[in-house]
């Protein structure tokens, strides 16, 4: 590679592999450079599970490779399988060494996903005493203006009414003024769960061998990041994730030929040992911008109205697609850098040890069924889906009183598709409540009997769901109930939850006292004591 001065240094982040990206209008190849890096800081800010480093580096170096074959040039900075052999850790540090190298007239990015890179980015371009330019980006279908807009002078904001305006807006689901179907949502239709005989034969998603880069990707993540989440459940020898857009749009048809059908009834269920169900597994794809939400959303609704899709299965997943993943993009803009910091309901509670390690301190398996199963999973594959990351994990921190930072930096880590643009609102708004509201109109709290109900765990846990104290009382249940009592003064009167608190009128002073003592025995053994099997 020659190092002569260019016009453009044109900045490829991980989770912008958008080949018709902003950053390239008016790019010109003879004079501009496309700059990617790996840098370790990126995978250790938060402690990063190996198959999203791994998922990140391919993707990003299949991206390099395609550039190249375009024409471009490209300076890929590849890290070093030695810690000893690296000099550069931040993205930052990177950037202002490629900068001195090339000394372009202008660097040019597009908006990162992070308040943290966004402004660092710039800082260290601005050091470097050369011009800078951030473009927008148009992966995104909603603007953060129009999101500021739409929110100016809202006391709260929710994602129902922001999803029926981009409906509107964008043509989708639309039989002219009026939503196919005469309904905007059918999330109740999207309920469902399995009976005894379980979820059947569902036909496995497409899955994609590692090919040479991949595999380059693979042993570089297991030398250098052996000690990360994911390598005790051997989480790299299950990479198949898709890696390109080609790859992304297999996933897409797979999804679309073998299980969108039954999308809408069970994308809520749960079930032993079956990760995948009916879900598409193009998260990962989408927030990489392997795949343009068009595209996706286009496609559902030509399956929906040629009859291929039931109208539930397809409204409930484009608005996963067009409502959720855009409100909580422009609220992260909106409210960023404050939210992150939101702590409503003061949880100060540390993480329990075994979200990282998928076992107890001891060594011993998790005793709850439902966590022992999800955070196998998630370890192993580096995914959940909605629901098991809602309703138990995130519920499960909510209910124990886990510092809400803490929650965040967890799901971060450790799922493949986490950004923070996506994942810091899901988690502080949705699954913690640590807005206070601003969100979620109420706390996504429930008992046990939810997972008995949406799945088939507690048929294989020692615990009873139904049972707030004594020996095999669910912890979920136990906490629950403490979470009502704790949390009284604050949400009896509100209008969506002073039903579930006018149960807690009920309950005599003596079962209360039982109920907080078995938390406390809870919190004391799963969180002071770094993660014990369990209280008495």
């Amino acid at each position: 590679m020659t190092e002569s001065p260019v016009r453009h240094l044109l900045v490829v982040l991980g989770d912008q592999l958008d080949p018709k990206s902003a950053l390239f209008e008016r790019g010109d190849p003879s004079r501009d450079v496309i700059w990617m890096a790996e840098v370790v800081g990126e995978a250790t800010h938060v402690w990063s599970q190996q198959s999203r480093i791994a998922v990140f580096l391919s993707a990003m170096r299949h991206f390099a490779a395609h550039r190249r074959e375009e024409g471009w040039r490209v300076d890929y900075r590849e890290l070093p399988v030695r810690a000893e052999d690296d000099d550069l850790s931040t993205l930052e540090a990177a950037l202002t060494e490629a900068i001195a190298r090339w000394r372009p007239g202008r660097v040019i990015v597009v908006c990162p996903g992070e308040y943290r890179l966004r402004h660092g980015l710039a800082e260290a371009v601005e050091q470097a005493g050369v011009a800078f330019e951030e473009r927008p980006d148009r992966h995104f279908m909603v603007e953060e203006s129009w999101f500021a807009d739409w929110a100016e002078g809202r006391k709260s904001l929710r994602m129902e009414h922001f999803y029926r305006a981009q409906r509107r807006r964008f043509d989708v689901l639309m039989d002219g003024r009026n939503p196919v179907g005469g309904k905007f949502n059918f999330d109740a239709s999207n309920r469902r769960s399995f009976d005894a005989r379980g979820p059947g034969l569902v036909p496995e998603p497409a899955r994609f061998s590692p090919d040479r880069i991949t595999r380059q990707v693979l042993d570089l993540v297991a030398e250098r990041f052996a000690d990360h989440p994911g390598g005790e459940q051997r989480a790299l020898a299950n990479f198949d994730w898709p890696v390109t857009p080609d790859q992304a749009e297999q996933a897409l048809q797979d999804f679309l030929d073998q299980r969108a059908a039954g999308f809408g009834d069970y994308q809520d269920a749960m079930w032993t040992d079956a990760p995948w169900l009916y879900h598409s597994r193009l998260s990962v794809a989408l927030n990489l911008k392997l795949i343009d939400p068009r595209r996706v959303i286009e496609v559902v609704e030509t399956a929906c109205r040629d009859g291929r899709m039931p109208l539930a299965a397809a409204e409930g997943f484009i608005r996963q697609v067009l409502g959720w993943r855009e409100f909580v993009r422009g609220l992260y803009w909106w409210a960023m850098p404050e939210y992150a910091e939101r702590n409503a309901l003061g949880a100060d509670q540390p993480l329990p040890s075994f979200y990282w390690q998928g076992r107890m301190a001891d060594g011993e398996p998790i005793p709850m069924t439902c966590l022992d199963q999800v955070l196998g999973q998630t370890l192993s594959l580096g995914y959940a889906h909605h629901i098991q990351r809602l309703m138990v994990t995130g519920l499960f921190a909510q209910l124990l009183g886990v510092r809400p930072q803490a929650v965040h930096e967890w799901y971060l880590a450790i799922y493949v598709d986490a950004v923070e643009w996506v994942e810091l609102p899901n988690v502080i708004g949705m699954s913690q409540y640590a807005d206070g509201g601003m969100m979620a109109s109420k706390p996504y709290v429930a008992t046990g009997r939810y997972i008995e109900r949406m799945s088939n765990y507690c048929a294989h846990c020692r615990f009873d769901p139904g049972e707030a104290t004594g020996e095999t009382a669910c912890p979920f249940t136990t906490l629950y109930w403490d979470f009502l009592l704790r949390h009284g003064d604050r949400f009896a009167a509100h209008p969506r939850t002073a039903l579930q608190w006018k149960h807690v009128e009920r309950i005599d002073t003596g079962r209360a006292d039982a109920i907080r003592a078995r938390a406390g025995e809870w919190r004391a053994a799963l969180v002071q004591s770094g993660g014990y099997s369990g209280p008495g």
